[in-house]
């Protein structure tokens, strides 16, 4: 990885060094612990590095998520207004960095390949000193880095990824996730696809050709065939592929009257913009009006597609017209930093920095293993969706999801998806050794603290 693609970013203001007595829990103390992985010693700070799409086809997301997670440095080095810290359930943070260490940061771009993450994160590892690796904007990118980090010895805080693989078969004990998957998207859709589209349709599937795409297809197409739906075809796509034409066209002739589009970030945009260019939405098939599915949302997708979106249902982890007090405070602080709401991308990787940041501090050391004691179901509220946990059987957060449509009368630009659903964390739960998940095979691993 060359140097230019990794860029130091100045820090803010320096807090107060954290007072001795502060009461902390029993975890893995930093005292009897200090050999693991860039430990921070007397060092008066400490370096996170944000690994994310800074150009390819999830780049948007990626910029976004970058956004976010400089406005968390500022947060937890006392600059702003405090955001979610205000609202967090935990007051463990108090605006003078982790332990008392100023927090620095170095940035890559993954370019949403998983070689190409892997070296960054490497890089900011063995180059920079960084504890803690988050970001990314594709499964495969998170999968790759997740290993990288156990292997290494150092915390990787997963930004958006959705794949069911990221905490099923590929979980590793370093690593967390924040973010939904495809099986919580698919138990959150089902309800509302019967209550609107009934229980005799026929599917098509367009899907990214990679760990997201497959198990968000499979999630998908067994909560729909489990409604009575048929699938009709499944097509794999390339990544990035742009022209999305030849893929549509078979989708007219092949009897489906349901085009579920497995994409997204700018893939998403081309495939459902090139998708009513065809005029599916004004088709009608085996007597159904021609419907699109869309089974990951975000924000800036929606806006991208324009029009296009209009009515189109799908799934999203967080959205920025949450009335909860945690949203309100992101947002606030989000848009007066930079002139519009935040996406769903941006809001986990801010949350994912402060969890981070709480977790060391309440277990008192940037020990991984002290880290990873310190969220196992870990249970929280105050971050934007209920309460939360962080499951300790594989790392993976349950909290409330939300099911959404691209608004159809739309008042202002940032109003361009509307809340159909707020479907209760029961309702999206599994279990660890669920077989979309891995199964009885899938495991954790054990924590690897590094040097």
């Amino acid at each position: 990885m060359s140097k230019s693609t990794i860029s130091r970013r100045g820090v803010l203001k320096t807090g107060a060094i954290a007072g001795a007595g502060l009461a902390l829990p029993t975890y893995l103390r930093a005292d009897g612990h200090t050999g693991y992985t860039n430990a921070p010693g007397d060092s008066p700070t400490v370096t996170i590095g944000f690994n994310v799409p800074q150009t390819g086809p999830y780049a948007e997301e990626g910029l976004d998520e970058l956004r976010a997670q400089e406005l968390a440095v500022e947060h937890l080095n006392g600059e702003g207004d405090g955001g979610m810290l205000n609202t967090f359930s935990e007051k463990n943070l108090d605006g003078t960095g982790i332990l008392g260490k100023k927090v620095e940061f170095v940035t890559g771009d993954t370019q949403t390949k998983s070689d190409v993450a892997r070296a960054s994160a490497q890089s900011m590892i063995q180059k920079d000193g960084c504890i803690m690796i988050t970001g990314g904007s594709s499964s495969g990118v998170a999968v790759a880095v997740q290993d990288l980090c156990q292997s290494s010895g150092v915390i990787f805080m997963a930004g958006l990824t959705h794949s069911n693989d990221t905490t099923g078969k590929d979980r590793k004990a370093n690593g967390f996730r924040h973010f939904f998957n495809g099986f919580m998207s698919g138990a959150a859709l089902g309800p509302v696809l019967e209550a609107e589209y009934g229980n005799e349709r026929s599917a098509y599937h367009l899907t990214a050709d990679y760990n997201w795409g497959w198990t968000t297809q499979e999630s998908i197409q067994a909560t729909t065939e489990g409604l009575g739906w048929q699938t009709q075809e499944a097509v794999l796509t390339p990544v990035g592929a742009g022209d999305f034409s030849s893929y549509i066209a078979p989708v007219l002739n092949s009897g489906a009257d349901t085009l579920i589009l497995n994409h997204y970030g700018g893939d998403m945009v081309n495939s459902l913009t090139q998708a009513v260019q065809f005029g599916l939405k004004d088709r009608q098939v085996n007597g159904n009006d021609f419907k699109i599915i869309v089974p990951l949302y975000s924000e800036l997708m929606a806006a991208g597609a324009g029009a296009n979106i209009q009515g189109v249902i799908g799934s999203m982890n967080w959205n920025w017209q949450l009335e909860d007090e945690g949203t309100k405070a992101f947002v606030k602080s989000f848009g007066e930093k930079y002139g519009f709401p935040p996406s769903g991308a941006a809001h986990t990787c801010y949350v994912q920095t402060l969890l981070y940041a709480d977790a060391v501090t309440r277990a008192g050391t940037f020990n991984p293993c002290g880290v990873v004691e310190a969220l196992e179901d870990f249970e929280f509220d105050g971050m934007g969706n209920g309460p939360t946990t962080y499951r300790g059987a594989d790392h993976q957060c349950f909290k409330d999801v939300l099911v959404v449509k691209g608004t159809e009368n739309p008042t202002n630009q940032y109003d361009t998806l509307e809340i159909v659903d707020q479907t209760p964390r029961s309702q999206v739960e599994y279990a660890p050794d669920h077989p979309m998940f891995g199964g009885a095979e899938a495991s954790l691993g054990t924590c690897n603290p590094g040097a």
